[in-house]
């Protein structure tokens, strides 16, 4: 066991000054934006900042009745803040891993509880896949982010990102998957075998299958964000 005085403490967990970019890590759980200007960040994840900054709640309409509906099935949906100012800004979400990734006139799907931050060039949408309806609800949804820009996910440790190629199907449990690309469209499938070996309210039950070309996430736990309705598919 380590033993610090307070002064190497504190100097061994300092935060980086001499960083300035807009988005950095100051370690693998913790992310400063160095705002000028805005962004858009997981509503409840800012623990600290220092500056000038305001944080504004998504208005109830700003983007559209659309999205009101949308969020009305997805029970709380995308609940995003819009932090404003001048200053450094630290986000963190129950302690998961966070990535940083540059879009590049590309679009990616990430699942709404795994979205940290994203800049305000990233225009976004949440996402209804067919058949959720029909075999889940409360919790599941996903946000279609694309443009050109930073965004940072989440997880539970390390991910693992898998291939999808041309048939070579991918299925995940939903529980564990992060974000995938955005020409991917899957489909939520039901297996009856294991629905009847582990009971109606198994996740392994419900699973999403992935066609195509492009690549899926998934984190190393299962994060039970929705309920299993028990209906078939």
């Amino acid at each position: 066991m380590t033993n610090y005085t307070l002064e190497e403490f504190v100097t061994s967990n300092q935060q980086d000054a001499a960083k300035t970019d807009y988005f950095q890590l100051e370690n693998d759980r913790m992310l400063e934006v160095n705002l000028n200007g805005e962004v858009w960040t997981k509503t409840g994840s800012m623990v600290a900042y220092v500056g000038q900054i305001k944080f504004e709640r998504e208005k109830i309409l700003e983007r559209g009745i659309g999205n009101l509906l949308k969020k009305t099935v997805t029970g709380e949906g995308a609940r995003l803040t819009r932090a404003i100012g001048q200053g450094r800004l630290y986000l963190a979400d129950e302690g998961k891993t966070i990535q940083i990734l540059k879009l590049e006139n590309q679009s990616i799907y990430v699942n709404g509880n795994d979205l940290l931050a994203f800049e305000p060039t990233l225009s976004w949408d949440i996402k209804m896949m067919r058949k959720m309806a029909a075999l889940m609800s409360g919790g599941l949804f996903n946000v279609l982010v694309q443009g050109t820009g930073l965004v940072a996910i989440t997880s539970h440790f390390e991910p693992l990102a898998l291939m999808v190629r041309p048939g070579q199907p991918v299925r995940t449990d939903p529980n564990a998957t992060i974000c995938w690309s955005g020409n991917l469209q899957p489909e939520f499938k039901t297996d009856v075998s294991l629905k009847t070996f582990f009971g109606r309210g198994s996740g392994e039950s419900i699973q999403m299958e992935f066609n195509g070309d492009g690549f899926v996430v998934i984190q190393p736990y299962e994060e039970v964000v929705f309920q299993n309705t028990g209906a078939s598919g």
